[in-house]
């Protein structure tokens, strides 16, 4: 023992000893034991990988300021799904009433889990690989999962970027290349494009001049390059944000978290100016307190909460672990949640204040074609003039007057009213068109931007929107597969980023050939949903079932310096478990009934069709389900059958400056035997140590980690974390 320390000062002193064990080791200086012939484990001490994990936990990157990292988990959450996803959601199962389950499964699911994936993030300062395999190592393939399915979501959803890229750019001209059919030439004769009159202008330029589509998804069609170059740049871009880490991502997150929020505003204004925009709110919020009963609306809306916070992608954890481990995650899952909820309800006013809007233009329009259907039966004798109320005027005929007509019209030709022709022309029905995705941003919404005055400046505005909450929503994806693969293999951050952007386009090029749109919807509909149930599950269970929801509410409470509510403990262990259960099986359901199939757009008709997905199709379809899964079973056997070692079955007691790390297995509540992990200086000093029971070698249980961390307690021992899997 060293000559100056304080043991050995007691040695020769006359003095009564009266201090503890514990006041003993906390002043003694760390000695590494696997250095020393204390090393118990049978590992050699490797000098290099040991300087090379004291740097990396040393000179991990940080954010820049709280706000960085707040206006980055905004960005990540807050994506495409809150603008044209949950306006349909909310029109779709009730209006006002579907904010009633939204809300309430946000509470019990949405904010406990996304807290739960803060706190580890921050706790363990490592990516989803990481953190995963630390808590349970037999459940190390939750990491692998969450990046497969980074990968795939990140594949399709940047393809929708590179759309609304190439909208961005045809906006800089008027009147907007979608307000007006093309005109062809037959010959000396000009007439409109056929495949436009039989749909409307907008949808033509969606699917003809834009994705140039094919009949099915059996009909390649070759790649559509404008479409091609368009994911190029949208590849690049996010490349360039991702190059340099949170460095450089988090300085594009004041741009592209903030600027989405200043249109929606400007867009609600307008929309609120607008002629028809309180017909579109008004049918939005009321509500249909009978649809609250339907089992469908809550699968939806748990579903909704799911998706809109990003959980089990990775990106949340990746995030969260560049924080200070005395950071308040409790406030930034509650402030995130909520503002996240809210930028829903703005994005829906908006998006209804505008259909609205739309929908008076519509009903105008039905209205002066059936008048002129009228006025031809009215000359022709086919109807009488009798029949018409004496102050309905046609030369400026209203709703009310043409419904009032065709009520007339149709109680006296009951049996002859169908060979008419005649619409009833209602506002109501205008509004109860349901759209949603792809169908409401580049077909509904450009519509209705067509009748805006000054229309290029806030087609402009709208697609640098949507090209912001993507690319936001892409870098929190992107990150959910760098960091962790970062920290696990050490590989160099540039060169692993700028690889896997390219490789991703490569792959990505199924997405632009013609029939790319059909692949999209089949990676929307099945390469996420199941795969990231089962994750999230899984990292409910490793956390309040195998690592222990009473000794991660203590780590929480020595981390925040406060005790979460005793809520979250009963959410974790019980229900936001049973919930999620719930909602795979009734995901499986659903599969099971509808089956799978897609939306072509038929060119001859100029109409949509439903079709069944082919063999080949369904045989990807699975494989996308089966290949997002696979880490789960493959790495638990491995480990089980010890077939690649998970660093839980030795005994290694490693005291290093300023860190220590010990297996933890077999820990007793009442065990009286104790090791000191630190002396925690905390803001309000206590008299005695932190303490943790010792847990004897020969259990399988994860390694845990110290109460300590450094920064708000100071530099006390600190556990070091649990080296990275082999796997």
């Amino acid at each position: 023992m060293p000559k100056n320390s304080k043991v050995t000062q007691r040695e020769h002193s006359s003095e009564h000893v009266t201090e503890s064990v514990a006041d003993l080791l906390a002043h003694e200086e760390p000695v590494d034991y696997k250095r020393s012939v204390l090393n118990v484990t049978g590992e050699t001490w490797d000098k290099q990988k040991d300087g090379e994990e004291d740097l990396d936990a040393e000179n991990r990157p940080a954010w820049n300021s709280k706000l960085q990292y707040i206006l980055a988990q905004i960005g990540y959450s807050v994506g495409l799904g809150n603008v044209w996803r949950f306006p349909y959601l909310c029109q779709k199962n009730g209006g006002g009433a579907y904010l009633v389950p939204y809300l309430v499964l946000l509470v019990i699911i949405g904010l406990p889990l996304f807290f739960l994936e803060l706190a580890v993030g921050q706790r363990i300062r490592r990516g989803s690989i990481g953190v995963w395999n630390y808590i349970c190592p037999r459940l190390g393939g939750i990491g692998y999962a969450s990046c497969l399915v980074c990968f795939f979501v990140g594949l399709y959803y940047n393809v929708i970027i590179g759309w609304s890229i190439f909208y961005f750019f045809k906006s800089f001209q008027y009147p907007l290349p979608w307000s007006e059919c093309p005109i062809v030439k037959n010959g000396s004769v000009a007439v409109v494009e056929t495949e436009c009159e039989k749909s409307s202008a907008t949808t033509y330029f969606w699917y003809r001049e834009t994705l140039d589509i094919s009949n099915s998804i059996s009909e390649s069609g070759g790649l559509n390059w404008k479409m091609t170059l368009c994911l190029l740049v949208a590849w690049s871009l996010v490349g360039l944000a991702m190059i340099k880490g949170i460095q450089s991502s988090g300085k594009v997150m004041y741009f592209s978290s903030l600027f989405p929020y200043v249109v929606l505003v400007c867009f609600l204004v307008r929309g609120l100016l607008l002629r028809g925009a309180v017909d579109g709110i008004m049918h939005m919020f009321t509500p249909k307190l009978d649809k609250m009963l339907d089992p469908q609306v809550w699968r939806e809306a748990a579903t909704q909460v799911f998706f809109a916070l990003g959980l089990g992608f990775g990106g949340v954890i990746a995030f969260s672990s560049y924080n200070k481990q005395d950071n308040n995650c409790h406030f930034d899952a509650t402030l995130v949640s909520f503002i996240n909820f809210f930028t829903s309800v703005l994005a829906t006013l908006v998006v209804f204040a505008v259909l609205g809007f739309k929908a008076n233009i519509m009903n105008e329009k039905c209205v002066v074609e059936n008048a002129e259907k009228i006025l031809g039966y009215l000359n022709t004798n086919v109807l009488s003039h009798d029949l018409i109320p004496p102050h309905v005027n046609f030369s400026h005929l209203t709703a009310k007057d043409y419904n009032e007509m065709y009520r007339v019209i149709m109680t006296v030709k009951e049996r002859h009213f169908k060979e008419l022709g005649l619409d009833a022309c209602l506002l109501e029905d205008e509004l109860n068109k349901s759209v949603q995705g792809t169908g409401l941003a580049f077909i509904a919404f450009t519509e209705a931007m067509t009748h805006f005055p000054a229309s290029p400046f806030w087609s402009v505005m709208f697609f640098l929107m949507l090209i912001n909450l993507g690319l936001g929503s892409m870098i929190g994806t992107m990150s959910g597969i760098t960091t962790p693969i970062i920290d696990t293999f050490k590989v160099r951050k540039e060169v692993f980023t700028v690889g896997s952007c390219i490789f991703a386009f490569m792959v990505g090029l199924i997405f632009v050939q013609r029939s790319g749109n059909y692949f999209v919807t089949m990676f929307d509909d099945y390469s996420a949903t199941l795969p990231l149930t089962v994750v999230v599950i899984l990292e409910n269970i490793a956390v309040a079932w195998i690592y222990g929801t009473k000794k991660f509410m203590q780590e929480l409470t020595e981390m925040l310096g406060f005790r979460p509510y005793q809520f979250y403990y009963y959410t974790w262990k019980y229900v936001s478990p049973i919930c999620m259960a719930v909602l795979m099986t009734a995901s499986i359901i659903q599969l099971g009934v509808s089956p799978p199939g897609y939306s072509a757009w038929i060119r001859e008709e100029a109409a949509e069709k439903f079709l069944f997905y082919p063999t080949w199709a369904m045989a990807i379809l699975i494989s996308l389900i089966i290949l997002a899964s696979l880490p789960l079973p493959l790495v638990f056997i491995l480990r089980q059958f010890h077939l690649v070692s998970d660093g839980s079955n030795a005994l290694s007691v490693t005291y290093k400056k300023g860190r220590m790390m010990k297996d933890i297995s077999n820990l007793e509540d009442n065990d009286e035997t104790r090791f000191i992990l630190s002396k925690v200086p905390s803001e309000t000093p206590s008299p005695m140590p932190t303490h943790r029971s010792y847990l004897g070698p020969g259990s399988n249980s994860p390694m845990e980690m110290s109460s300590a961390p450094n920064g708000r307690y100071g530099s006390g021992y600190l556990l070091a974390s649990t080296p990275e899997s082999e796997l």
